[in-house]
């Protein structure tokens, strides 16, 4: 490709320390021009932490610098040198920070892309460039042109991809801490923790933010944003911002407001789509949102939302984990309560009950700066892409400063309030009466955001990040946030005024009046096990009441029980029966429970979720509610037959389990994992007999090294989804 200037009337070539410039000779009309670019993928990769990503564009994070070598078609002369313009988005200017045009010059440091001359040989040239750390994020395109007397126009050198730099101390998403970055941001499988907060479970996910096309996908969920599609230039413009970016795609993620990526659905019914639960991870998500021309793909649940948001922030650099919240509320009024209305079954009254406490609730939390609101507020950021509730007009959440959340400081961006109340609000139940009237009744008030668990770092452990959320329950400390929240969130304090709390049927309390808690009964009750809560097998269990004082007491208890859905929405009622029980002074006794699987087979959704209750009325009118939810437990497990290798077939040995008392047919074992397999695989399953154990086995070809997450997921007509997961580490190939 080079130029043979031994041939040119033989001109003086002189070697200037590492460059090369031409002396005695002037090539009149051959123009300079680059010939070929080299982007050195492999080395720059490599110092870019981005080599997991699949070729053929070259991938690197901002504020760093990376090299390539140009070839030139003969060599440059004295006053000639290299101009580069890179730019993004469409209608790319200097003033949006999009375009930027720049020339070979010492190093300097600055918010100014950069070029810098490495090493220059006859008809090549190495030169490292560096982006601003703060650069707009997304596909660059570069070109060049040689600065000379004589005019000349820019040549087009190709695309890369330019990314958020968790590694740059400059950059807003800085994460000082190499296992964190490698968690957070390169880690491409992760767990998930559902269940209830007595018996809390791990899931698999793959996140796969490093699979075929995941990239491109990820910088289109930017471009088919309303933000984008309404005004592009400005949208990318403020690609820098972490803050921005990060709240675009939590909108974008679910598809209420735009053809985003996932539909939601908590109704139990999934016929025109696909469970929620059925998922194992964002990669099949993403791909079919992306080949279906963008249209949503049904159907998603919290957990999936998060599992989602988790790969998109991860792919673009910016540090994420996924988080779920043990009793979660959903504060539609926003006063800080979650108001439940019951019969004198302990039944939730549907038409009544806004507010909700669901059994978890799954979000993100992701590393950066708040420029917005001061050093302070810097670090973990709520993002919640779970359609629950608007904010400023989109089904979006966060992001909302962890610091501030455990501060109380709600007034501050973005959506401070509805997180706050998430982990914080008061549970408060309501008995209503035929009449319509209504009365407090005691219950755990303080049962609100339990156990707030995320996967620890460099290993599958559940870690307990609650203290970062709130100070400890019922803590001097905890109390004054507290008030703090509602002075803010009321605007009590400032004007004087008390706050007029709406309540149904009309009427109304004053937000003090509202806190008081309700008088607490002279008994205490609580649902026991007897037995483990086992799929497809009755459940054994009792109510134990216990009398406080020294007197004898008659209480009448009304039970009932129903499937629900994780929303703790009731499906349908399974269980309605009274009892009448004497306890003599300081007495305890047991009302045993037993629910068939006849009564529960029909109406159990796929949550395997219970809720049991039990209002109790006592002497002098005092009453007392009781609760349990109870998740259904499963068995799988997953035997990896001889070492893992790059490049080798190793078998897996999986065991199912029918839990049924009745033989099952079309049965199918789903298998995935990134690195481990090619999308997923589709294993038929034998017939079951009742209860009956059956081996799968299949083989698995690992394509990376490294410790690697697959996940099975046994699926059946007739019961729910039974999910497991292992590491496998594999080992490159001598």
């Amino acid at each position: 490709m080079g130029l043979n200037i031994d041939s040119l009337h033989n001109p003086v070539v002189e070697k200037m320390g590492s460059k090369f410039r031409l002396h005695g000779f002037k090539y009149g009309s051959i123009r300079i021009r680059v010939t070929k670019v080299d982007w050195l993928s492999r080395k720059n990769g490599a110092a870019h932490h981005t080599q997991e990503y699949p070729d053929p564009e070259l991938v690197v994070r901002r504020g760093q610098a990376f090299t390539l070598v140009l070839e030139l078609n003969r060599p440059l002369e004295e006053q000639e040198t290299i101009i580069f313009t890179v730019q993004t988005g469409p209608q790319a200017s200097e003033d949006h920070h999009t375009k930027a045009v720049f020339q070979i010059s010492e190093p300097e440091v600055g918010k100014t892309w950069t070029a810098v001359e490495e090493a220059q040989t006859e008809n090549s040239m190495t030169v490292s460039i560096t982006s601003p750390p703060n650069a707009v994020i997304g596909r660059y395109r570069m070109s060049t042109r040689v600065s000379s007397r004589r005019k000349q126009n820019e040549r087009k050198l190709g695309e890369f991809v330019l990314l958020f730099n968790p590694w740059c101390p400059e950059d807003d998403v800085f994460l000082d801490s190499e296992e964190e970055r490698q968690e957070y941001v390169l880690n491409d499988s992760g767990i998930i923790f559902r269940g209830v907060e007595k018996h809390i479970r791990a899931q698999g996910w793959n996140y796969g933010q490093f699979e075929e096309d995941i990239l491109n996908i990820c910088l289109s969920i930017l471009d088919r944003s309303p933000l984008h599609q309404n005004d592009p230039a400005t949208d990318v413009s403020r690609r820098h911002d972490p803050i921005y970016v990060s709240r675009a795609i939590s909108a974008m993620v679910n598809s209420n407001d735009d053809r985003g990526v996932v539909q939601g659905q908590w109704q139990g019914k999934y016929g025109s789509g696909t469970s929620p639960l059925h998922w194992s991870g964002s990669v099949t998500i993403l791909h079919k949102w992306f080949k279906g021309r963008f249209k949503p793909v049904k159907y998603g649940q919290c957990w999936v939302f998060a599992g989602v948001l988790c790969t998109v922030l991860r792919c673009l650099g910016i540090a994420t984990r996924v988080v779920s919240n043990f009793n979660s509320a959903h504060d539609t009024d926003r006063n800080l309560s979650v108001d439940k209305y019951v019969d004198s079954f302990g039944r939730t009254l549907e038409d009544l009950t806004e507010d909700s406490m669901w059994n978890f609730h799954v979000w993100n939390e992701s590393w950066f700066a708040r420029q917005d609101l001061g050093p302070s507020y810097n670090g973990w950021q709520v993002l919640d892409a779970t359609p629950q509730e608007e904010s400023e007009g989109v089904f979006r959440c966060g992001p909302a400063s962890v610091t501030a959340i455990r501060e109380g400081d709600v007034h501050l961006a973005h959506d401070g309030p509805f997180v706050f109340a998430e982990v914080n609000a008061d549970y408060v139940t309501w008995l209503w009466h035929e009449d319509e009237s209504w009365e407090r009744v005691y219950s755990d008030t303080k049962k609100i955001g339990r156990c707030i668990s995320t996967k620890a770092v460099g290993s599958d452990s559940r870690v307990d990040i609650t203290g970062l959320y709130k100070y400890p329950e019922g803590s001097r400390k905890e109390r004054q946030v507290y008030r703090k929240a509602v002075r803010k969130l009321f605007s009590v304090g400032a004007s004087g005024r008390r706050t007029w709390v709406r309540r149904m049927g009309g009427r109304g309390l004053w937000r003090e009046d509202l806190l008081e808690p309700a008088t607490k009964p002279n008994i205490t009750g609580k649902f026991k096990m007897l037995e483990p809560p086992v799929l497809g097998h009755d459940l054994s269990l009792a109510l134990c009441l216990t009398n406080l004082t020294s007197r004898p007491q008659r209480v009448r208890v009304n039970l009932s029980g129903a499937t629900i859905l994780y929303t703790r929405r009731p499906v349908a009622e399974i269980l309605h029966e009274s009892h009448s029980v004497r306890l003599g002074p300081a007495e305890a006794k047991e009302i045993p429970i037993t629910i068939s699987y006849s009564q529960y087979k029909e109406d159990l959704t796929e949550d395997k979720k219970i809720l049991l209750a039990a209002m109790c009325f006592v002497t002098k009118g005092e009453k007392l509610l009781v609760e349990k939810d109870i998740t259904l437990e499963d068995f799988i497990t997953i035997k990896v037959l001889g070492p893992a290798v790059v490049g080798m077939a190793v078998m897996v040995e999986v065991m199912v389990v029918n839990p049924l008392l009745e033989k099952v047919e079309d049965c199918v074992l789903m298998v995935e994992g990134s690195g481990l397999l090619h999308g997923q695989l589709s294993i038929d399953v034998p017939s079951l007999e009742p209860q009956e154990r059956a081996l799968v086995q299949f083989n698995i070809t690992p394509s990376k090294s490294g410790p690697r997450q697959l996940q099975v997921d046994l699926i059946s007509p007739h019961f729910p989804d039974i999910k497991g997961f292992v590491i496998i580490h594999v080992a490159t190939a001598k």
